[in-house]
């Protein structure tokens, strides 16, 4: 690719729940893209709406992201300001992205990160734990190599960190619960949300605790 001065791909970091946590840079680089492309454009758009900005946006989720990275591309050499964002936090981190990223690289697009909101990093800081070195998982595997996964946080020398879902919290602090009982678990939930909250204990008491209260909403778990 002969890069252009003007076209670029810009990664933007969104808001993981309070729109109000979307940073100055961030508004900017929306406003003067060309056009936007997101993880899923319906959550996308509400941002959007609330900052009163009007954009061409298509849809770019995980199963579309390798065959639209020539679109963007083209649209990068045509000169043309391409926004990335995911439904929430920094794109790539456990979200799509890296591909595409990688693509546009390898054809030697300008690439430039708008940083900003992650759930990871979030979590780590009203934590309370000194965690100089962690480990972070991601999502684990909801079936084939879920027990490697839980294999390798019992067995880590360093905390782990990753995220859950929902649908699949009782099921992780269940499998904790028998690979390493008397870990210190820390959950937070609905990161910067009004019912933000966390909560630490070992596995068992986090698994009580969820039980009788709310699931909702996406989790950021550290094993300690």
């Amino acid at each position: 690719m002969t890069e252009n001065e003007e076209g670029k791909l810009s990664v933007v970091a969104t808001p993981i729940g309070n729109l109000e946590d979307i940073t100055l840079r961030a508004l900017r680089t929306l406003r003067e893209a060309d056009v936007i492309y997101a993880e899923d454009t319906r959550v996308t758009s509400k941002l959007l709406a609330r900052y009163e900005i009007k954009k061409s946006l298509q849809r770019l989720d995980a199963a579309a992201e390798l065959k639209k990275a020539e679109e963007v591309i083209a649209r990068i050499i045509a000169g043309e300001k391409v926004a990335l964002v995911s439904d929430a936090g920094t794109p790539a981190i456990s979200d799509p992205g890296a591909r595409l990223v990688n693509k546009v690289r390898e054809a030697g697009g300008h690439i430039e990160a708008i940083p900003g909101p992650s759930a990871l990093t979030a979590a780590i800081s009203i934590s309370g734990l000194p965690l100089e070195h962690f480990l972070f998982l991601g999502f684990l595997p909801h079936k084939k190599g879920r027990q490697t996964a839980i294999k390798k946080i019992a067995s880590s020398e360093v905390p782990v960190v990753l995220y859950e879902s929902t649908h699949r919290i009782i099921k992780l602090l269940g499998e904790l619960e028998q690979a390493v009982p008397q870990a210190n678990v820390t959950i937070a939930r609905e990161l910067t949300k009004l019912h933000e909250d966390l909560f630490s204990g070992t596995p068992h008491q986090a698994l009580e605790r969820l039980k009788k209260g709310e699931t909702r909403g996406e989790f950021v778990v550290i094993i300690s």
